[in-house]
């Protein structure tokens, strides 16, 4: 019976947690700034939470969900158009039975339409056509109308469209295939993706398949191994599939609009802002909170608002981990703010690609001036978080130690003298564990000291080294949204 009411609970407690996982995500979006020390010897992280900000020291950090490296600088980072959309189809689509969203699941056919709507701004939801499994109240009906008025999509003979039908893989490459023209042979031969056969591929789907994997618009598709192995691909990779898609037609790679190809489609074209950075941001040195300005390069109308070249960005600074040992660090950026004069607009939320296409790098004589400041504050930093986790071993280890003497004179008095010995072994246990932990702290904050000077150094004669989790003044990124 007690391992049945175990299992219950475990039962009830996963539950509550994958319910309230993406509501959690949505919830916390609290600016976010880590450090790399002490964590030579894995202490414990540490939280302090401000009003607007978490500081994480110590622990092992991980990238964000959901972001979006800059082309040729990966650890510099942006929400990503994906997210948007899965917030989109989160929060749109109700669920019942207990059923909560999972963006790792198969995508439906009410979810590959609102994702193609979405992305293709197929706002066209006159409803000329009705399906009889398409209620006016279903949470879909608008995009679904969407994406079947243009013929991206299309219902079944007996006039429904099977909204909660789950989508095949090569079902996802057909609707891809028939909006780009990519030369490839037409042998029945199953085509391969990372040298591997893909699994599931009828023969009707080989032409659109062998179509979408010449696009190499699946290089951008996370988990390359289920693209292969799964029958099904899930509502997240179908998502980066089409934010690939959108970014390439916007950059005017290889791949062409396919002659075939709905009108709507043929006359697309997502907005590219590119932009000149004025200053310098880095996961070495830029702290959470931290504005910066940039320049438009070129003339951009964004929701119908003509922009000229030399407008305004502004951005800021909204997470940073620094770099530390075995860890490249990242900076997650957002911009806020495009200005022309009095005509302002708030910058998209999430962005589909950013690439940065001009690498540049601060002169030696600059980084000589600004080496000085930047290696004492560096060494200040590692000094006060070291000092800072040793308050916190220390505090910890007396409240500890307290209790346990505590109890001593407590067991020792209610006559059980057994109880009272075993908690003065406690105590000196206690002890001996915070002495050690202070040491590891200590030894964590030496090698941190002489890793950040090193850094410094290597900054110094070799600075391409630091570029990918860096932006520069006078680089260009190239904003796709």
């Amino acid at each position: 019976m007690k391992k049945l009411k175990k299992l219950l609970a475990c039962t009830i407690v996963l539950f509550l947690t994958s319910t309230c996982a993406f509501a959690t995500d949505d919830a916390v979006k609290q600016k976010v700034e880590a450090y790399a020390h002490p964590t030579m010897f894995g202490s414990q992280a540490q939280e302090t939470a401000s009003a607007d900000s978490t500081y994480i020291i110590g622990g092992k950090m991980y990238k964000s969900k959901n972001q979006l490296g800059v082309k040729n600088k990966d650890q510099v980072l942006v929400d990503s158009w994906v997210k948007d959309i899965m917030s989109l189809i989160k929060d749109q689509q109700p669920f019942a039975n207990g059923q909560v969203f999972n963006p790792k699941m198969p995508v439906l056919r009410s979810e590959l339409a609102v994702i193609l709507a979405e992305g293709f701004n197929l706002n066209n939801k006159s409803v000329s056509k009705t399906y009889g499994d398409i209620s006016s109240k279903y949470w879909a009906k608008d995009w679904i109308y969407g994406a079947t008025n243009a013929g991206v999509m299309i219902g079944y003979p007996d006039n429904k469209f099977r909204p909660d039908q789950p989508v095949t893989k090569a079902e996802v490459f057909a609707t891809i295939a028939q909006l780009i023209q990519v030369p490839i042979d037409r042998s029945l031969i199953v085509p391969t993706f990372k040298d591997k056969e893909i699994k599931y591929i009828p023969k009707w789907a080989i032409t659109p398949t062998k179509e979408v994997v010449a696009s190499n618009l699946l290089e951008q598709v996370p988990d390359p191994c289920k693209v292969n192995n799964d029958e099904y691909l899930s509502k997240e990779q179908v998502a980066y599939l089409i934010g690939a898609l959108r970014q390439d037609w916007a950059f005017k790679n290889s791949i062409q609009k396919d002659g075939n190809a709905p009108d709507c489609i043929k006359n697309y074209m997502p907005t590219a802002l590119t932009i000149k950075l004025a200053d310098r941001l880095s996961a070495r040195q830029s702290n959470v909170g931290d504005k910066f300005s940039a320049k438009t390069t070129k003339d951009v109308v964004v929701a119908g608002n003509c922009f000229k070249a030399g407008s305004l960005v502004k951005g800021e600074v909204i997470e940073v981990v620094r770099p530390g040992i075995k860890n490249p660090g990242y900076i997650k950026v957002k911009f806020t703010e495009l200005k022309d004069g009095d005509n302002t607009i708030e910058f998209p939320k999430n962005i589909s690609q950013a690439q940065a296409d001009m690498i540049k790098n601060p002169n030696f004589v600059a980084r000589l001036f600004g080496s000085p400041f930047s290696t004492a504050g560096r060494i200040v930093g590692v000094v006060g978080r070291s000092g800072g986790s040793i308050v916190n071993v220390a505090g910890n280890g007396l409240e500890q130690f307290g209790d346990n003497l505590s109890n001593v004179f407590v067991d020792t008095m209610s006559l059980e003298p057994v109880a009272g010995v075993k908690n003065v072994g406690n105590s000196a246990v206690t002890v001996g564990k915070g002495i050690y932990n202070i040491g590891k702290v200590i030894v964590s904050g030496v090698f941190g000291i002489v890793y950040e000077v090193t850094d410094e150094v290597r900054y110094l004669i070799v600075p391409s080294y630091s570029n990918a989790s860096s932006l520069n003044p006078g680089e260009e990124l190239t904003i796709v949204f």
